[in-house]
């Protein structure tokens, strides 16, 4: 099924260069009229220009799309207005939301200093907030609206001298959750996207991952020369293009986009253990437990805080059917 987004509005952040460039050009190509934005910063966040969105409008124009320039700083809350005004104002109404925009201040955990964390949760976080909040708001309106969070493998699994970018990274994760359950009955979707990619981000990764265990002992194992020709962007549009479009229904669920392998990640809990409640645990009886509780043959996504309870209570009354079972068999 071909998917086009005519008579759509989209708004990526970070639009001009990357991840986002590439999302702006084949939007456009498949007939949505969008909002490039674009601050013109480096990879580490430096600099301003106008170059790169101004760029990718004069291309979109040039095969006959719309589209419209917005140089706004995703870090504040009147910026973040701001841009979903520019699509309001030039287009009327705001279907499909990319938050991409993002940059690296890469250092160890213990050298991170409030400038190198508070840059990240700024860019990547509280900026999620201020423009998902007013694009929210008008989709509500319109009954219809796709929201995509760009988060990272660095924030769900973890990646060295990263702490200050995966932190926020992780913590989109947990906005795309509240976003897709409060949205969902106002027509509005949510999901998160892991990307790789050669871009200005990964041209700021610092060198020392090696002096990391877990990561020296797994580098080696990793065949790199099979996908280093197919590390473009575009190996992460189509995930991203199906995400935000109508055909898709999905919701609440983050992907990963691998030099053309798509896949969804799952935070889920294991079945674990539980003594019955018919005494307060002790730190012992976790540890003899230890593999049970973390053996993965059976677990489960919740989508919501309470649903994990439902598992849980089953565990604990399974353990105690067991233990009143042993007693009624043994009665001594």
């Amino acid at each position: 099924m071909t998917i086009r987004f005519d008579g759509r509005v989209a708004v990526v952040t970070g639009g001009g260069n990357g991840l986002g460039r590439d999302d702006f050009l084949e939007l456009a190509m498949r007939g949505a009229r969008v909002v490039v934005n674009d601050l013109g910063s480096t990879g580490a966040g430096q600099g301003k220009s106008h170059l790169a969105a101004d760029q990718v409008v004069a291309e979109i124009r040039a095969t006959g799309g719309e589209a419209v320039a917005n140089y706004d700083s995703v870090a504040t809350r009147d910026s973040g207005n701001a841009i979903v005004e520019t699509a309001m104002m030039t287009f009327g109404r705001v279907d499909i939301l990319i938050n991409n925009a993002g940059f690296l201040r890469n250092s160890r955990f213990e050298d991170l200093t409030d400038e190198q964390i508070d840059a990240m949760m700024d860019v990547h976080l509280k900026a999620a907030f201020y423009v998902a909040q007013p694009a929210y708001r008008a989709m509500k309106m319109q009954k219809y609206g796709r929201i995509l969070f760009t988060s990272s493998a660095a924030g769900v699994f973890g990646n060295p001298w990263q702490a200050n970018y995966g932190a926020a990274k992780a913590g989109l994760v947990g906005l795309m959750n509240a976003v897709a359950l409060e949205g969902e009955r106002h027509g509005i979707l949510a999901n998160a996207l892991l990307p790789t990619a050669h871009t200005l981000l990964a041209a700021e990764i610092d060198e020392g991952w090696m002096e990391v265990t877990s990561v020296a002992k797994v580098l080696p194992e990793v065949d790199f020369s099979a996908i280093s020709s197919h590390l473009g962007v575009e190996q992460n549009t189509p995930l991203a293009h199906h995400l935000v479009s109508q055909n898709c229904t999905s919701t609440q669920n983050c992907y990963s986009a691998i030099a053309g392998r798509y896949s969804r990640v799952i935070l889920g809990s294991t079945d674990g253990w539980s003594n019955g409640l018919t005494e307060l645990a002790s730190p012992a009886d976790v540890e003899a437990h230890w593999a049970e509780i973390n053996d993965r043959a059976r677990y489960h996504v919740p989508r919501c805080v309470f649903e994990e309870f439902v598992p849980a209570i089953a565990c604990i009354k399974a353990a105690r059917n067991s233990q009143q079972a042993r007693q009624w068999m043994n009665p001594n």
